[in-house]
């Protein structure tokens, strides 16, 4: 309702008398009484809500100082409340309803006790969902014939809730089921959630079952007050679902926060309220000028930079052509500047690319990061599209694909439009006039959450069928309302969307913290990087159906150990024929700190699983600027890689407003291997359905998945009868002949088509790689293969641990009752370390129990009494995500290679505690050696003082003084408070070397 506005504008024409103030506080996915938020510890609306909840009573680790419903709606002095509920909650069905009324009923008790304006208990008005619209015959989505049965249920429950407790009820769902049964054009985008004209048509309806019927008085300022609605929403949303909230109220709200955010609030605070004045203007007739009723409001202090340029490099910017003397290659490769900010100002901040099926390179560009500022204009983040018209290797041409985004973090480009990653949306952008430009953008979910901006969905991939991968960092808390019931996600993990069947699923939730890299290698096998941490780990075992907010246990690092390096952005797979051959195969990641390039791993088979070494460094960076953020294989075998370019890097180092925070530079850099010839791109938009087919039989990933992207846009029946006749003509003989009838089934896949027989064919081939494929497509089309089950039984029995860690998997999601019996099939056979843990938790799952991460590890220390306590304390503290563990590692060893330097058998760890709590508290940067090795120091350590108690900073220190083979004396809370008390003036960073003038490294 929020983004389409209609409801507000209906009701400031039909009341221009009042000048009402009207903020919409709905948030996708909550129940009366399930009110989760990544900044508040309690999801809970009122006392004992927790009691009608069961698998989402799980602990999220929510972190904060977020206010309740209860405060805001008290601040904001509420009259009257209208609740909308029992969407989500219907697809529980008959046996869920009970609770829900319990559920339903408390919370108008509890809401009828308060007094949100000071002087009455509020009017209520408790609204069912609106009917389900059968979408079936343009879109494989549910019918809704059994959605409307329950909906049904609990809109006459909630009807009956109402009436107990003397409230108002508003019927949604009557109307709109008679609505869709005889309206002209569809009313909502997918079954359930209203379209523009679906929301248009309700406002009125609404409108007039909580008010009674009023007529507009000023028809003629419509399209005035709307925009004007609008307007005021961007504000509020900005206030209300603040993006990066973690820093305004979370847990990284120490040490910065304070020095702006409550200011940056008061400031939206007061542009909101010019706004409501404007939309009451626009009921009269009248434009308001903001942008000058928006320098009367009170502006944020002006942040200061705590980067100390004398100790850390200059802050000058080298050039595109000057950074690209400070870049080098792997032997025989050779990188080129591609394209840079100045000649393309809008490169300003790439985040992700992507080729087109065209050639031409698309990136999503955002320099409103971190978020929007309060009285700045309104962000202006693009997706532009960079060509090489003359073939010389550098872009010559633009164009603004789309412009006016917000930190569009995720894109990818499909026969449907581009999807792209929008704040808490997952929009749809099309360009329907065939212009080059978006101009229809389309709200397809909303929910997720951008309560830290770098975590939100973001490094979109697709699978073979065309469903979109997107990784979500931790922290966040993601509530998305579907056709097929709520998706709720906590701290990290990936999501698959199916555009065939507007499906959202959390695919995986292992501990991710922030996965800014996934890839699919030629079988369809997905694999993701974890960014904070050095892994890169393969996604399967921990695609198991996962339990909110428990983390799946993950595999293996297939990292080798000295080549680990944090954060990375990017990951892609080696497949080129411009490359060297012995290259196949290999992984690209990319680094941003410490290390800064580019690193290539080796991938081969090893039972059920993977292993790995690192090959070479293919490209190294001595810019200290360059920020390698994503990759990928262009059309002619060339590798692009885009760099964010910014002198800052961290997100609990320095203020998100510092002003060292780069807005402008941005470059593509291009490698090339020189003495082996560019491929000839493969023709695609303007081919055949018979050529795209022949296409499928490259050698190049990347142009077989574009190639796919191109059938999907094409007519299906026409796709599905020249793949037959295709699969028909292929060589028996050809050794990749199992690998062109697998790319034959995830065409027929992607048109939302799976070939039967094609299946049951893969499902029996002699390479265990197809058959591990086959139960892939088989897990996702059982509503097309009507005998899923039995195959998947079949499966079971496979004699490779792969297909058979598929079947695992696959029958997660399947009902217990035929998921448990193949679940103990597989177990009939080994299970190797691969596949012991994804079936364990299966299975618990399916039960609907949890199976930890891990287990409790066994305290061995030599401390006792109280300083054991702190021992243990500082165990938990010291593994937070963000804190000593992301860069020092559970090990202690550091990582070297990227400049952080370990802990273990440290002098700055076991020697002086004064030392040592200072710059725990300070924080520190700058040149430092430790252990005869020298880090640069380039990004400095969080200061921890703002953060961490006194006793959690004893705690701490305690617990790495005494481990990874350390041992020294316990830190007492009392000594920390003295350091405290005596460094209280002290601003800004210790370096290195004022701390050794101030206490000398021992000897």
């Amino acid at each position: 309702m929020m983004n389409y506005g209609h409801f507000e504008t209906e009701m400031h024409l039909r009341y221009p008398e009042f000048n009402l103030y009207i903020r919409n506080m709905c948030d996708g996915g909550n129940t009366p009484g399930f009110r989760p938020h990544a900044s508040r510890v309690s999801p809970w609306a009122f006392p004992g809500a927790e009691k009608f909840q069961t698998e989402l009573a799980n602990n999220s680790d929510s972190e904060g100082h977020f206010e309740t419903e209860d405060q805001w709606l008290a601040r904001l002095k509420a009259d009257i409340i209208i609740a909308f509920f029992g969407y989500n909650e219907s697809f529980e069905g008959p046996k869920g309803l009970e609770n829900y009324k319990a559920e339903l009923d408390a919370f108008i008790k509890h809401t009828l006790k308060q007094q949100y304006n000071g002087v009455t208990t509020p009017q209520l008005a408790i609204v069912s969902p609106i009917a389900f619209e059968d979408l079936s015959k343009q879109f494989d989505l549910p019918n809704g014939k059994q959605e409307n049965i329950n909906l049904s249920l609990y809109a006459d429950a909630m009807k009956e809730i109402a009436s107990k407790n003397d409230v108002h009820f508003v019927d949604a769902y009557s109307p709109t089921k008679k609505w869709f049964e005889s309206a002209e054009k569809y009313l909502t985008i997918d079954g359930s959630q209203l379209s523009d004209d679906g929301y248009a048509r309700f406002a009125p309806l609404l409108a007039d079952q909580v008010f009674g019927k009023q007529p507009i008085k000023t028809e003629t300022n419509k399209d005035l007050v709307h925009a004007a609605v609008l307007e005021k929403n961007w504000t509020w949303h900005n206030d209300f679902k603040i993006p990066n909230g973690v820093h305004a109220y979370g847990r990284r709200y120490d040490p910065f926060g304070p020095d702006n955010y409550p200011a940056e609030i008061k400031r939206l605070r007061e542009m909101t309220a010019i706004r409501d004045t404007a939309i009451w203007k626009a009921v009269l007739g009248e434009k308001m000028d903001l942008v000058a009723a928006d320098k009367n409001t009170t502006p944020p202090p002006v942040v200061k930079t705590n980067y100390n340029a004398e100790r850390n490099g200059s802050l000058r910017y080298l050039t595109g052509q000057e950074a690209l003397s400070k870049l080098k290659v792997a032997p025989g490769f050779k990188i080129d500047l591609f394209a840079s900010e100045k000649e393309f100002p809008d490169l300003a901040k790439p985040c992700q690319i992507t080729f087109d099926n065209k050639g031409r390179l698309w990136v999503a560009t955002m320099p409103s990061y971190p978020h929007y500022k309060p009285g700045d204009t309104k962000p202006n983040d693009k997706l532009i599209i960079l060509e090489d018209t003359d073939n010389d290797g550098k872009a010559d041409k633009q164009t603004v694909f789309a412009d006016g985004l917000h930190l569009p973090l995720g894109f990818e480009i499909t026969a449907e439009g581009v999807y792209l990653s929008q704040d808490t949306n997952f929009v749809l952008l099309k360009d329907t006039d065939g212009d080059g430009k978006a101009d229809k953008k389309e709200i397809l979910l909303s929910g997720f959450d951008d309560h830290d901006t770098h975590h939100n969905i973001h490094a979109f991939t697709t699978d073979p069928s065309g469903a979109i991968y997107m990784g979500e960092g931790v922290f966040l808390h993601t509530n998305v309302e579907t056709s097929y019931g709520p998706v709720r996600a906590t701290n990290g993990g990936f999501y698959r969307y199916s555009p065939q069947l507007h499906k959202l699923e959390r695919t995986a939730q292992p501990y991710v913290p922030n996965p800014w890299g996934i890839a699919f290698d030629q079988w369809g096998q997905n694999f993701y990087a974890e960014t904070s941490s050095p892994d890169v780990c393969w996604m399967l075992p921990v695609s198991v159906k996962p339990r909110y907010g428990v983390f799946t246990p993950k595999s293996r690092d297939l990292l080798q150990p000295e080549h680990r390096v944090r954060p990375t952005s990017g990951l892609e797979f080696v497949s080129s024929r411009h490359f060297p051959d012995e290259l196949q195969g290999d992984f690209l990641i990319n680094n941003t700190i410490g290390f800064l390039g580019t690193k290539e791993h080796t991938l081969v088979d090893e039972g059920t699983g993977y292993k790995s070494r690192h090959r070479q460094d293919l490209l190294i960076a001595s810019d200290k600027n360059f920020r390698p953020v994503d990759l990928e294989f262009a059309p002619d075998g060339s590798l692009y890689v885009a760099d964010w370019h910014n002198i800052l890097i961290g997100h609990m180092q320095h203020n998100a407003r510092d002003p060292l925070r780069d807005h402008v530079h941005g470059r593509i850099y291009r490698i090339t291997y020189p003495s082996r010839p560019l491929i000839k791109p493969a023709k695609i938009v303007d081919a055949s359905i018979p050529e795209l087919l022949e296409n499928l039989k490259l050698p190049e990933d990347r142009t077989r998945s574009r190639t796919r992207s191109e059938l999907r846009g094409r007519n299906v029946s026409d796709v599905l009868t020249e793949v037959k006749s295709w699969v028909a003509r292929l060589d028996k003989n050809d050794s990749r002949y199992e690998h062109n009838l697998l790319e034959a089934l995830w065409v027929t896949w992607g048109a939302n088509k799976v070939d039967d027989q094609l299946l049951r064919q893969l499902l029996k081939a002699k390479d265990f790689h197809a058959r591990a494929a086959a139960v892939r497509v088989l897990r996702y089309t059982g509503h097309q293969i009507a005998d899923q089950p039995e195959l998947l039984m079949q499966a079971a029995n496979d004699e490779n641990g792969r297909v058979r860690l598929e079947v695992i998997a696959a029958a997660s999601w399947l009902p217990k009752e035929k998921a448990l019996p193949i679940e103990m099939q597989v177990a009939k056979k080994p299970l190797d370390d691969w596949m012991k843990a994804p079936y364990e938790t299966a299975v618990a799952h399916l039960n609907g129990k949890s199976v930890d991460e891990k287990k409790e590890e066994k305290v061995t220390t030599a401390l006792s009494g109280e300083e054991r306590k702190l021992y243990v304390k500082g165990r938990a503290i010291f593994a937070k995500e963000g804190y000593c563990i992301t860069c020092h590692q559970g090990d202690g060893k550091g990582l070297p290679s990227s400049g952080f330097p370990p802990i273990a058998g440290s002098k700055w760890v076991t020697g002086s505690e004064d030392r040592l709590i200072k710059l725990v508290l300070k924080g520190l940067q700058g040149p430092i050696e430790v252990n005869g090795k020298k880090y640069s120091g380039q990004v400095p350590m969080t200061p921890f003082g703002g953060l961490l108690k006194d006793e959690e900073v004893a705690a701490v220190l305690t617990y790495v003084r005494n481990s990874f083979g350390n041992k020294a004396s316990a830190v007492s809370a009392a000594k920390v408070k003295v350091v405290r008390n005596a460094t209280k003036a002290k601003t800004g960073f210790y370096s290195p070397a004022e701390l050794l003038k101030q206490h000398p490294l021992e000897k």
